[in-house]
């Protein structure tokens, strides 16, 4: 009976306690405004909106320091021309309505109201503080914005209200960003120590961004003490950047080598099986290409849905597209010119004319874009200057699939054994049964196939037309000769290793001397060791 009768008491006091709650909230976040709701004082917005530029744009951050959120609107008025000034006061006018620029009432506008003119400076002061006071934003994307917007904008005017946001900063990636741009702003400070203390804090920054920012107040600064700081600063920061800019050029050689790799790689097994001088590999690979882009249309047309997915799709028909001309051309043409390699040469090249002109009747003349799958888009950010696009990365690693999967199937595969067995000794494979004619078509189509295969690998990181295949039938052979006739492992050396070479070298003395460097390089190189950096083994090569 006792915890019955003190049963309704209770619930009583919960009632109470939950009717109270949510004025007690009100009250708390009433008086947490107010100070803010009245720092945009009348007088105070009517000295943003009247004066000369620079009496508006002290006005303008004395109220930015404050952090206002009335300052918000007023600016955008501003910027809109809303703005009108009578008496001192300022008002916004908009349809045909005015309501006092401070506190937001209902006002009459007075009859002598006068139209607020920006000039370029003010309307970059009014932009800047707009982003100055999303620093302050609750929206974490919003303060990331700000920062963004401010990086350019920023003087000793929104120092107040930059501290302030760092002061309450919380995600540690924009505590870092705010503490650069206040030593950004600081940088430019009249006061010679602080320029001094912002180039210490600057030099352990390795954006390109920074960089940029030193250089200008090198140039500018003529304090010894202060040009000394800065050039340290600048020093430290281009060493940083130096690593980007060089780890930039292996990840952007290593992707033109997995290129190569993926072009001479059906080169090395046709050319060294069969002694073919194939000049219509390119265009075997400009199939590949042209078959992507159908297998793109016909997603996009049928199932929009599965977009992201048709280079799935596109791989296994751009190989049997390719190996598919291949096998025709091998049996129809290049079977009739085995051991007479000049002949091979002048009908490959005739037959490539034909491919164009076949894909120029069916595609037209120009090119055709090939959109990369959303997964493809984009790419990791490294370091601060080193992007690593998506598409490239899953070149590399397409390069490296398509590298084992032909390791397998040469060195683990019944095909494989009767395709060295005919590389290394024809007469004596032929002598044991093996199909040499059938081994060979095999072969060279297999060798279109894979040419097929780079066809869309190339889809995805450029243009696709006619002439794709000519831009790179000269690389290819290059690299098959250096790395050594019929050799796997001596394709991908050299491919690599050319792909990085000429990165190198278009640094060092631009992309045409480049070319001309590595073909020297290439001339002498065979010149001293004819059979390439592997060579081939077995009595016929011995011979």
């Amino acid at each position: 009976m006792k915890g019955a009768a003190t049963w309704p008491r209770r619930r009583w006091g919960l009632d109470l306690f939950a009717r109270v709650l949510p004025f007690v909230f009100c009250l708390l976040a009433w008086l947490a405004a107010v100070p803010q709701a009245f720092a945009l004082t009348p007088e105070l917005a009517g000295r943003i909106a009247a004066g000369d530029s620079d009496e508006r744009i002290a006005a303008l951050n004395e109220a930015i320091a404050a952090g206002d959120p009335a300052l918000v609107p007023f600016v955008h008025a501003l910027l809109d021309d809303a703005v009108k000034t009578a008496g001192g006061k300022a008002f916004i006018v908009k349809d045909g309505k005015a309501v006092e620029a401070a506190s937001g009432a209902a006002a009459t506008l007075p009859a002598d109201a006068e139209d607020v003119v920006n000039n370029n400076r003010m309307r970059r002061e009014l932009e800047a503080a707009v982003a100055a006071l999303g620093l302050v934003s609750p929206d974490l994307a919003a303060r990331s914005k700000a920062i963004a917007d401010l990086k350019d904008q920023a003087d000793e005017g929104k120092l107040p209200l930059i501290e302030k946001a760092l002061s309450a900063e919380t995600d540690a990636a924009l505590k870092a960003q705010l503490t650069l741009l206040r030593a950004a702003v600081l940088i430019s400070s009249d006061d010679a120590t602080k320029r001094i203390a912002a180039a210490k804090a600057l030099s352990g920054n390795s954006q390109p961004a920074t960089r940029s920012l030193l250089l200008e107040r090198l140039n500018a600064e003529s304090d010894p003490a202060v040009k000394a700081a800065i050039q340290g600063a600048l020093d430290s920061v281009q060493g940083q950047l130096a690593w980007g800019e060089r780890l930039g050029v292996l990840f952007t050689g290593a992707s033109l080598g997995s290129i190569l790799l993926l072009v001479a790689l059906g080169l090395a097994i046709t050319y060294g099986l069969m002694g073919v001088i194939n000049m219509a590999h390119g265009e075997l690979m400009m199939i590949g290409a042209y078959a992507t882009y159908v297998v793109q249309n016909l997603f996009r047309q049928y199932l929009p849905g599965a977009f992201d997915w048709y280079v799935l799709v596109a791989i296994p028909v751009a190989f049997l597209s390719s190996a598919l001309v291949g096998a025709v051309l091998e049996r129809s043409v290049i079977r009739w010119l085995y051991g007479r390699p000049l002949e091979t040469l002048l009908a490959t090249w005739g037959i490539s004319l034909v491919l164009m002109q076949a894909v120029r009747s069916v595609f037209g003349a120009q090119n055709v874009g090939v959109e990369n799958p959303a997964w493809m888009s984009g790419g990791v950010q490294v370091l601060p200057n080193l992007v690593l696009p998506y598409n490239r990365i899953a070149i590399l690693v397409f390069a490296a699939a398509v590298l084992i999967g032909m390791a397998v199937l040469i060195g683990r595969t019944r095909l494989g054994l009767f395709v060295r067995g005919v590389t290394q000794n024809r007469r004596m494979a032929a002598c044991v049964g093996v199909d040499t004619a059938r081994i060979d078509m095999l072969a060279f189509s297999l060798g279109a196939g894979i040419a097929g295969l780079a066809g869309c690998a190339l889809s995805q990181v450029g243009n696709v037309g006619p002439d794709l295949g000519q831009g790179y039938i000269v690389d290819s052979f290059m690299v098959v000769v250096l790395g050594g006739v019929g050799q796997l492992a001596g394709t991908v050396y050299a491919a690599l290793g050319l792909g990085v070479l000429n990165k190198l070298l278009e640094g060092w003395a631009g992309a045409v001397l480049a070319k001309i460097m590595v073909l020297v390089f290439i001339v002498v190189f065979i010149q001293k060791r004819p059979q390439g950096l592997f060579a081939v083994k077995g009595r016929s090569a011995e011979a």
